[in-house]
């Protein structure tokens, strides 16, 4: 090809404008450069970010921090959060037409000739809150313990019946890939507190059921700049992969490398004007700091026993949920900005109670020891938990249904999640669903709410925190979503 189209070809809209102002380009790049790593300081203030004539956050955060525990295959509401007891006396009666109204199926159960009704093999309990009390699962008697704690959300829906698209929905707020995770978002929006660790973080545990996949661009940050994208710690071996040097490279070699590797980065950045060099930059630096910052992090020795202990006994070995538990408070006290925690095997279209009391055993003590541990270190005020999956499951069995075994199949039409800390509402029930928990009855609320009222409490309004991609504004929210009142203390 001819010298020169081959560099009309590679020139960009954005180099062809960034070019034709090189008599300030330096100056821009200069700038810029100071601000990406002057964001990423420890000591930034959570109102001090300002990007073109935004200022961000736009208005002062309840929060500053989010702890999402994201169960993988969606649990089950009936068996947990949403009590029917009338279900009882309908054990094994087909659903009524009247209330699935001519719902969608998935092809697991389209095919069935009936759809009897399978109540809760669990006893729920009733505990007390800060309204008349909530009706709560025997296979959760810690966090239930917390209710005083806990908004309790009956009534999310979702738009997706299948895990990949109902996952990437409630991660991107899109069914679509190719969009950015709501970490990070949030990492974009906020920056970083922490000039050693990323700003978005992501662990992983392996459940007991049936296990889908988990894809990284769940955690990904799409079009957004790339140090914004989820940095996934690993269970077994190194934390990080290549955290250690090879052997022979000192620490001031690597000093000396980043450091050339750097100036080239930079020069790149003021002829290109590509925030992707500036990232690459970021990340380089970041790794370096990784290094020391990441073994400290996962070493558990400075932990008291009493700690120890409230987590549990698997609290002492690696990517349990346990162990995930403990590390996502020790990442939340050294101001990572949101902390992705995947509990996988929830999927249960089989064989329910015997699922459903392995996965509760390795989730209940933990989930209330993060929720009493940030409480009394006096994180809980300002760090947002989320708990919940992408959807929920059928009232109906799938597959054959006896007094002590069923299956249940997906349901985006209800489904319940619970949110503690950071400005959100304790101790309340937030809408209701029908006697068979099959449909909303009041306060529906759906994914794109949720996105924009956890948005509202780190100081964001959903509908102005956008990135300029391919022509056009883009959003967590996309064109939806309203904050919800009712969730906020």
């Amino acid at each position: 090809m001819d010298p020169f189209l081959e560099r009309a070809h590679q020139l960009s809209r954005r180099r062809f404008f960034g070019r034709g102002a090189a008599t300030i380009g330096a100056a821009l790049g200069g700038a810029s450069l100071a601000q990406l790593f002057g964001a990423r300081g420890a000591s930034g203030s959570p109102l001090s970010r300002v990007r073109g004539d935004e200022r961000l956050p736009h208005f002062r955060p309840k929060a500053r921090r989010v702890i999402y525990l994201h169960m993988e295959g969606g649990p089950s509401q009936l068996d947990l959060y949403d009590y029917k007891p009338g279900l009882r006396a309908r054990f094994d009666q087909d659903l009524p037409d009247s209330v699935r109204q001519g719902q969608r199926l998935t092809g697991m159960t389209s095919g069935q000739s009936r759809f009897p009704v399978a109540p809760s093999i669990f006893r729920f309990d009733r505990y007390e809150n800060n309204e008349d009390g909530v009706y709560l699962s025997e296979a959760i008697p810690r966090t239930a313990s917390l209710a005083k704690e806990l908004c309790l959300v009956r009534s999310m829906h979702t738009e997706a019946i299948n895990h990949e698209p109902a996952i990437t929905f409630i991660q991107t707020g899109t069914q679509q890939p190719g969009r950015p995770s709501f970490g990070a978002w949030a990492s974009y929006g906020l920056g970083s507190m922490n000039k050693d660790l990323p700003s978005f973080c992501v662990l992983i545990t392996q459940g007991f059921g049936n296990m889908q996949a988990l894809a990284a661009r769940f955690w990904g940050a799409a079009f957004l700049p790339s140090e914004h994208q989820g940095c996934k710690l690993r269970s077994a071996g190194d934390p990080v992969l290549y955290l250690n040097d090879p052997p022979g490279v000192t620490r001031a070699d690597r000093r000396k490398f980043l450091d050339l590797v750097a100036a080239l980065n930079e020069d790149e950045a003021r002829r290109t004007l590509d925030p992707e060099v500036e990232a690459r930059i970021a990340q380089a630096e970041m790794a370096y700091a990784m290094q020391m910052s990441v073994p400290e992090l996962t070493n558990f020795a400075d932990e008291s026993e009493a700690t120890l202990e409230l987590y549990g006994p698997d609290v002492r070995k690696p990517g349990t949920f346990a162990a995930n538990c403990l590390l996502a408070r020790r990442l939340a006290e050294r101001d990572v900005r949101f902390i992705q925690v995947y509990m996988r095997g929830w999927d249960a279209h089989g064989n329910l109670p015997t699922e459903m009391r392995a996965q509760c055993q390795a989730v209940d003590q933990a989930q209330a020891a993060l929720l009493v541990d940030l409480k009394q270190r006096g994180l809980l005020d300002d760090t947002i938990v989320v708990w919940g999956g992408e959807f929920g499951r059928t009232v109906y069995s799938q597959g054959t249904l006896t007094q002590t075994n069923y299956g249940r199949d997906h349901h985006p039409r209800c489904f319940s999640m619970w949110m503690a800390g950071g400005g959100i509402r304790p101790g309340v029930v937030v809408g209701e669903t029908d006697d068979y928990s099959y449909n909303i009855v009041a306060n529906p609320i759906d994914v794109h709410d949720l996105h924009a009222t956890l948005l509202h409490l780190l100081g964001f309004d959903h509908e102005r925190l956008t990135y300029f991609h391919q022509g056009r504004d883009y959003r967590l929210t996309d064109v939806f979503g309203k904050v919800r009142p009712e969730l906020l203390a």
